[in-house]
C-alpha cells in the first residue's frame, strides 16, 4: 500500500517489508461483467473489497474499498419514471453484500454498487 500511495520509493525498503500486506481473498463471486473479492487482515484491523470490470478477459476497472461493507444491487431495466421521486423509491434488489466486515470488530460505514 505505501508503494502504491507513494510513502514508500522501494519494495524493498526496511518500511515496506514491516508494512508489507497481502491480498488474500476469502471469497471471490462473479456478476455478469464484475468480479468482487474480499478479505480480512484480523492483525491490523483492515476489511477490504475489490470490484473488478472484465471485458474481454482484460481487467477495466478496478474499486477497492477499505473497511466499508459493500452491497451490490442491478438497476438495469429501470425506467426514468420508475426511479423518479414522484413515484416513490423503487425497490432495487440486492445481488450480493459483503459478509467479512464484522471480523474487524468495528463499524464499518456502507456502500451500494449499482450495476
Amino acid at each position: 500500500m505505501r508503494l502504491l500511495t507513494g510513502a514508500s520509493s522501494s519494495p524493498s525498503s526496511a518500511a515496506a517489508a514491516d508494512d508489507s500486506f497481502e491480498f488474500v481473498p476469502d471469497s471471490i463471486t462473479s456478476i455478469g461483467s464484475i468480479v468482487l473479492a474480499e478479505g480480512c487482515d484480523q492483525k491490523r484491523s483492515i476489511y477490504w473489497i475489490h470490484a473488478w470490470t472484465v471485458a474481454d478477459g482484460i481487467v477495466t476497472q478496478v474499486r477497492e474499498y477499505f473497511n466499508t461493507s459493500l452491497t451490490v444491487t442491478r438497476l438495469g431495466g429501470a425506467t426514468r419514471s420508475e426511479i423518479a421521486p414522484a413515484a416513490g423509491f423503487h425497490h432495487c434488489p440486492s445481488v450480493w453484500e459483503s459478509t467479512l466486515s464484522n471480523r474487524v470488530g468495528k463499524s464499518v460505514p456502507g456502500l451500494v454498487l449499482a450495476i
